[in-house]
């Protein structure tokens, strides 16, 4: 029997301060006993403060990052973050087509920490119609679910109707992440709500929290998403994979509460515990 580590890909863009997209993916894959491996879609120029710039990565060097990993190393989970246009689109929708990844979690990351754009407007439509229905779940916060739906999402009890409604624009699973409804309130439980098909039936399941305050925030999506990924490729269920991937976020907020990088909002503590590097048989 042959032996391998739990291979993650992640497909998003890179982050020079270290705290958020690709950087974050490797510290989380790491962290939970996972072999990172990266496709990058655009390095920024940015820092805890915001983005400064963006440039792309043409999208045929983009497919070649991935079929390079594919073809040697193997890809057990797949982790989708910054997709900036609908070229970047295509050219992974046609990757999960052809490779037919079993575990796909997509963050569809739109907005940074700071406020700034990182996405065209025009690229949010193509990511619906082409990238919902070839993933296993979708993670958006507020702002990105606001932003797909075309409305507001101001209170804990619209985030089932809410799901609902992203879950309705193909996504199989929706994981609708509460947590900015919690910056209205000092002290208030975060509430996140995931949203998942099982034995022929649509299951809802709420994970709630208690709210860290802390300015150490940024790249908590896409630590959340990579350490989903992670999980689905150790062998848990969605919503256990969801539940342990809540788990490990809010203790690294916790451990980085108090830790001073950079001037604006810094990140997290991805390396509070370290799990040691699985090995997966077959």
């Amino acid at each position: 029997m042959t032996t391998h580590y739990p291979r993650i890909l992640s497909i998003a863009g890179s982050d020079s301060g270290g705290g958020a997209g690709i950087q974050a993916d490797l510290k989380t894959c790491s962290a939970l006993g996972c072999y990172g491996m990266t496709a990058i879609t655009a390095i920024t120029a940015q820092n805890t403060c915001g983005v400064q710039g963006i440039h792309a990565i043409p999208p045929e060097m983009l497919r070649q990052q991935i079929d390079a990993v594919v073809g040697d190393i193997g890809v057990d989970a797949v982790k989708i973050g910054m997709l900036h246009d609908p070229e970047v689109v295509h050219i992974v929708a046609q990757a999960i087509r052809q490779y037919r990844f079993k575990h796909i979690v997509l963050d569809p990351v739109m907005v940074a920490t700071s406020g700034d754009a990182l996405i065209a407007r025009e690229t949010v439509a193509v990511l619906v119609d082409e990238l919902f229905p070839l993933v296993s779940v979708i993670t958006p916060n507020l702002d990105e679910a606001s932003l797909l739906l075309a409305r507001p999402i101001q209170y804990v009890d619209e985030l089932n109707t809410a799901a609902q409604d992203l879950q309705a624009l193909g996504a199989p699973a929706v994981l609708l992440k509460g947590g900015h409804l919690a910056e209205q309130h000092e002290g208030a439980q975060v509430t996140d709500v995931l949203l998942y098909a099982q034995d022929g039936a649509m299951h809802t399941q709420t994970y709630t929290s208690p709210r860290i305050i802390s300015r150490n925030t940024h790249g908590t999506g896409c630590t959340l998403s990579s350490a989903i990924a992670c999980h689905l490729a150790l062998g848990e269920s969605l919503p256990d994979a969801v539940a342990k991937a809540r788990a490990y976020i809010v203790q690294a907020i916790e451990q980085g509460k108090n830790v001073h990088t950079g001037q604006g909002h810094g990140p997290l503590n991805h390396g509070f515990a370290p799990v040691v590097i699985r090995v997966l048989g077959g």
